[in-house]
């Protein structure tokens, strides 16, 4: 039988959670942090995405509020009984002056799974946002599933990216060539929207031999990056945080 879950996260400026709800495979738990950001940890209760699920995560960070959301492990798309593809919905809004730094671990695409996922994110026009997604095209020695990826942001209501990605059996033609993955099974990206790049943009840098820097009118810095596995992906990402995070005096350490 299929799941339909969706987990909802609210945080208030004062630090606290009004809304902290857990569904299905979703727990959300607040963890310790010693930064000046609450901190939310998803916690995979169960097996999921199978096939057919339809799962969400729902967040609001409201005014002035600052929020890290990470997770406890990597998020594993697994074939199911049903024919039709698993559905995983995120789904941000961050308010005026808030911050959010959405830092979940790898989602995985095993073999003979089929997800769709899409992240939806509203900015109100002084909110700061540091988002990674990571893509694991199998796990270890198998064959990729089928994934689509679907990243929108829009920051005070106007596009500031929209983008799709689509990998494995059925994906359009070329996906695991040159121009695209050229082999590599690890995918990933880390963007960055502040207020202070509109003064001061990033240069477009190459940050290692498969991953790029480049400004995004908005103001936002994006980083895309390939890599044979999972730890060189995370790497090359960090590192490229800490680039940014340098380069930037008014984002919120979490």
């Amino acid at each position: 039988m299929s799941l339909r879950a969706t987990a909802r996260i609210v945080a208030d400026a004062d630090g606290g959670l009004p809304v902290l709800e857990s569904d299905g495979p979703l727990a959300v738990r607040r963890t310790r942090t010693t930064s000046p950001c609450t901190r939310v940890t998803v916690v995979g209760a169960m097996s999921a995405p199978l096939g057919g699920d339809r799962l969400a995560i729902e967040t609001e960070v409201r005014d002035g509020a600052r929020l890290l959301v990470d997770s406890a492990a990597a998020t594993v798309a697994l074939p199911g009984r049903a024919a039709e593809p698993a559905t995983y919905d995120i789904r941000l809004t961050v308010g005026d002056g808030a911050v959010l730094r959405w830092l979940p671990e790898q989602l995985i695409s095993a073999h003979g799974s089929h997800l769709r996922m899409r992240t939806t994110v509203e900015l109100a026009p002084t909110a700061r946002l540091v988002l990674r997604e990571e893509q694991i095209l199998g796990r270890h020695g198998e064959e990729t599933g089928t994934l689509v990826t679907r990243l929108t942001v829009r920051r005070a209501g106007r596009p500031l990216l929209d983008q799709e990605m689509a990998y494995g059996p059925g994906a359009p033609g070329g996906w695991d060539g040159g121009a695209v993955l050229a082999g590599h099974r690890a995918v990933g990206q880390l963007l960055v929207v502040d207020e202070e790049f509109a003064s001061k943009p990033v240069e477009v840098r190459l940050l290692a031999e498969n991953a790029v820097l480049a400004p995004l009118a908005g103001p936002a810095a994006l980083v895309t990056a390939v890599a044979p596995d999972a730890l060189q992906l995370r790497r090359t990402l960090d590192a490229a945080l800490g680039i940014l995070d340098e380069a930037l005096s008014t984002l919120a350490p979490c």
